[in-house]
């Protein structure tokens, strides 16, 4: 567990919730400077580490369980392109973001086909039509950055507050974060809050299909 990774964290659960580093401090009853880059390190250059006390706030404040904070902390287990962790587990197809828009990859279900796809190997997660996406570029910074990879599960139920990878009914492919859907729309936020979030009406949604791991 390294200093940059705590902080990391809790700057990724702030964007996940729309907040400031301040902003997430302010919520949870602290100081608004707690969280601020320049408290991250004493006058002297030592490192300077948020307590358990403020760490147990924020979760509160925002609704979140340790377990998500270690996540973000550590990410998921690191997963290898063509290797398992101790020979267990399964080979997945594993494609770019950025090439998940284009045709042949996904049926109209939001299965993966097609041969070219690369493949990944990650402890067995259950479902048979899980695939893998690698991430590129810094639209979805800090919670996701260039080259993590994200385990999507077209099995696995979505809930408000899920990230999720959508495909619309246009071809465009985006992960976000499911803000909140009703029988008529579905509302997304962007997990970068320096990008707009958006709104769809049903019709427009091809599939969507919940993140349930990431490497990072």
């Amino acid at each position: 567990m390294r200093h940059d990774d705590i902080w990391r964290a809790l700057d990724a659960l702030a964007a996940e919730h729309g907040l400031s580093a301040s902003g997430l401090a302010r919520k949870a009853g602290l100081d608004p400077t707690a969280f601020n880059p320049s408290k991250r390190i004493g006058a002297d250059g030592r490192a300077r580490w948020p307590s358990t006390e403020s760490i147990a706030k924020v979760l509160d404040a925002v609704g979140r369980g340790v377990e998500d904070f270690a996540s973000l902390v550590s990410g998921a287990p690191a997963l290898t392109r063509g290797s398992s962790r101790g020979g267990a587990g399964r080979r997945i197809p594993l494609i770019g973001l950025a090439q998940a828009g284009g045709d042949g990859y996904f049926d109209d279900g939001g299965y993966p086909v097609g041969g070219s796809w690369d493949e990944i190997s990650l402890p067995d997660i259950g479902d048979p039509n899980a695939y893998a996406l690698e991430i590129s570029g810094e639209s979805m910074e800090p919670v996701f950055r260039d080259g993590d990879v994200v385990i999507v599960s077209p099995a696995a139920p979505v809930r408000r507050g899920d990230r999720v990878v959508v495909r619309t009914a246009k071809g465009e492919v985006m992960a976000k974060e499911l803000r909140r859907q009703s029988a008529k729309r579905i509302e997304l936020a962007s997990l970068n809050p320096a990008h707009p979030s958006y709104s769809f009406e049903l019709p427009e949604i091809a599939w969507m299909h919940r993140i349930v791991w990431a490497s990072q």
